[in-house]
């Protein structure tokens, strides 16, 4: 079983390692840096998801420009009018 279960932990590794291919370079901005990108936007896709058990987390992602952007914070922010939001119920960064 030992090698069953060192093939499945493999077979995991390589999955992750595709999904980061395939998800491209995910770059992490603090709020503040968040807001001012989605300022100079004429119209973005915003998805805004809520995670935590004790305290509430927003996070938040969107493409800019061929990157994609990632930010989470405890307090929600202002996404401009201009831009649609999607509401999520889960978002993945794979590590």
């Amino acid at each position: 079983m030992a090698v069953a279960g060192g093939a499945a932990a493999s077979g995991a590794a390589a999955a992750i390692s595709e999904a980061i291919k395939a998800s491209g370079a995910i770059i992490r901005l603090d709020p503040v840096d968040f807001e001012r990108m989605l300022g100079r936007m004429e119209e973005a896709l915003v998805v805004h998801a809520e995670s935590g058990l004790l305290r509430t987390k927003h996070e938040y992602m969107t493409s800019y420009r061929g990157f994609i952007f990632y930010m989470k914070t405890d307090a929600e922010i202002r996404v401009p009018d201009r831009c649609e939001t999607i509401q999520a119920k889960k978002i993945w960064i794979p590590s």
